[in-house]
């Protein structure tokens, strides 16, 4: 199966980021989306981190957390994945590939995955043709970006420090594309 997330902002020590979700301290985050990853994610399964995976440099954390995790993880970079990070995630054999931005096809419709919210087309597109794009970035708790069924969110923040199933994903947008 595969998988998306978000914005995890693993080791990130600010309350405005684990507040908002829900917890007291940035461990109890850290912990809680290590424990909804591997209870979600299979060894088997890819999942697609949609950046801003760890902040910080400090390579016994990135390198043990990693270890942590269920998975094969393709990273896509956000503004929070430096150079220097990168070079953290290099060393782990979890992490399969680093790009900027990506694309997948699943059952025949094509995904763009960036950090960021990207517009991929025109609003009046046919619906049985839009490009959908995958991001992150946002920090909002909502699926789509401004109610645009072709733009999903796979945030943290939108579902529950949790990765989401491609299929979740198809299933949420073909509602949202055929409700107009």
């Amino acid at each position: 199966m595969i998988y998306f997330i978000s914005d995890t902002h693993f080791n990130h020590d600010r309350d405005f980021i684990y507040s908002p979700r829900g917890f007291d301290a940035m461990e109890d985050m850290n912990n809680r989306i290590i424990t909804n990853w591997n209870k979600t994610v299979s060894a088997d399964d890819t999942v697609y981190v949609v950046g801003d995976f760890f902040l910080g440099a400090d390579q016994d954390y990135v390198q043990n957390t990693l270890k942590r995790l269920n998975g094969h993880i393709i990273l896509v970079r956000g503004n929070h994945d430096s150079d220097a990070k990168v070079r953290l995630y290099e060393y782990s054999s979890k992490i399969e590939d680093i790009v900027w931005a990506t694309q997948i096809t699943y059952k025949k419709r094509l995904f763009f995955i960036c950090h960021y919210p990207t517009l991929t087309g025109n609003f009046d597109t046919n619906p049985d043709r839009v490009v959908i794009n995958i991001f992150g970035h946002t920090h909002s708790p909502e699926k789509f970006y401004e109610g645009q069924p072709y733009m999903y969110n796979v945030a943290c923040d939108a579902h529950d420090c949790t990765p989401i199933s491609i299929d979740e994903i198809y299933d949420d947008v073909m509602k949202a594309l055929y409700k107009r």
